[in-house]
């Protein structure tokens, strides 16, 4: 299965050695973003595209260290909380011009790497939800409710037309978003980043944010090597938000999934799926996966509260692979990592503004990709003076997730969720 892995991401192996020098001296900005993944990177650049370029955004690692770089590269509308509860909670017009909101950030996203000249492997090739399950209804419900209530058309495959295109048994059929894609989302990130640069806006790696206090009527955010004072700041740390604005990081969950990589399969990639689509199943605990454009297949699944060693992501992975398609067992596994997502106890975006006037967009785990661009969007109108859209977001909040109580209870729903699959097949 796997000899030496890399200690590196496969995103990260293949990404190339962008950078960009620490911050070591004290900057006035009129808006500091805080945090290098999409959130921060959608959010300056939403900035910079309307005219406002004196923008300072700070990293504590690298660009797209967090979730944003490795992610499954999945790029499709909605939220984590899923089409049906987001109507439910949201309302049926409400709920569907927030759905709305997120295909426009898919096409904003395919503008962006076509404006900026991004080179990060995108392929149109749309997106496959597989049935796992052997109940024809769980499709055409969701083909319904897509059609009917948000316009969204989703052409539906029987079990042998998918069999075809999968080369796999395991599947009672798919529906097909044809408008989706998948890209390298590490490459997107980066750039973003490089521009950003390019117009104007300052970007610096390996600066994390110690502190924001108030300054003024502005802030200052003390750095490990220099401070920024701002008007306006913008937090967008997700996962990794450890302690720097406690209000914040109390409202999140840091959960972790996983991630591998084969190694190039040649031939033998075809003789597994004939696609090059992504697919990911109707399971709670569902997998993801998709052809890499070097006959590599990326696989994707499972999440916890901890993250795990290279090794052991591997393991687990390959089992789940080798359930879908036998025909890859011994396939060498190249690369293997984990990350943290971070959650709402909602599952929505969390999008505002804090009380003491510090703006966020955080949690977004599980359905990340389009929802940060959507993010950046929101924040950057709100913050220049429109809030028309950050208002649509503001019934879902900021509530506390308990801490590690709430890891527990987290960790508890999923195995619960994925003893219910287990029995349901």
């Amino acid at each position: 299965m796997a000899e030496a892995l890399s200690d590196l991401s496969y995103y990260r192996a293949t990404a190339g050695k962008q950078g960009f020098s620490p911050l070591a001296e004290q900057l006035d900005a009129a808006i500091c973003v805080i945090g290098g993944g999409f959130a921060g990177l959608s959010t300056a650049i939403s900035l910079m595209e309307r005219g406002e370029r004196n923008v300072v955004l700070l990293e504590a690692d690298t660009i797209g260290h967090g979730a944003s770089g490795r992610n499954g590269g999945f790029v499709f509308g909605g939220y984590s909380l899923g089409e049906r509860s987001l109507l439910a909670s949201a309302g049926a017009d409400a709920g569907a011009q927030l759905y709305r909101l997120t295909l426009d950030a898919v096409e904003l996203i395919r503008r962006r790497i076509e404006r900026y000249g991004i080179a990060c492997e995108a392929s149109n090739a749309g997106i496959y939800l597989a049935n796992w399950f052997d109940d024809k209804s769980i499709l055409d419900q969701q083909r319904d409710f897509m059609r009917q209530q948000l316009g969204v058309e989703w052409s539906q495959l029987g079990r042998e037309q998918f069999a075809a295109i999968s080369r796999s048994e395991r599947y009672f059929g798919a529906l097909y978003e044809e408008n989706a894609f998948h890209f390298h989302p590490l490459k997107y990130a980066q750039g973003l980043a490089a521009a950003l640069v390019a117009g104007g806006v300052r970007v610096h790696e390996h600066s994390r944010a110690l502190k924001i206090a108030a300054d003024g009527a502005g802030w200052h955010i003390a750095t490990t090597g220099g401070s920024v004072r701002a008007g306006q700041v913008v937090v967008c740390c997700g996962g990794y938000i450890e302690r720097l604005y406690p209000r914040l990081a109390g409202a999140i969950l840091p959960i972790a999934t996983y991630v591998m990589v084969t190694e190039p399969l040649g031939e033998r990639l075809p003789a597994a799926m004939t696609t090059q689509a992504a697919i990911y199943d109707t399971r709670f605990a569902f997998d993801y996966y998709r052809p890499l454009a070097d006959t590599r297949l990326l696989w994707g699944g499972r999440i916890s509260i901890r993250e795990r060693g290279a090794s052991d992501v591997a393991r687990l992975l390959y089992q789940d692979m080798l359930k879908v398609y036998p025909q890859l067992e011994g396939a060498r596994v190249d690369y293997a990592w984990s990350g943290m997502m971070s959650y709402g106890r909602h599952k929505m975006p969390q999008l505002g503004r804090l009380p003491e006037g510090i703006w966020y967009g955080m949690g977004f785990g599980g359905h990340g990709v389009a929802p940060t661009t959507l993010s950046g969007e929101v924040l950057a109108r709100a913050i220049l003076g429109d809030g028309a859209d950050l208002a649509r977001f503001a019934q879902w909040g900021l509530p506390t997730t308990g801490g590690p109580a709430g890891l527990l209870a987290a960790q508890l729903s999923y195995w619960y969720y994925e003893l219910r699959d287990w029995m349901r097949q």
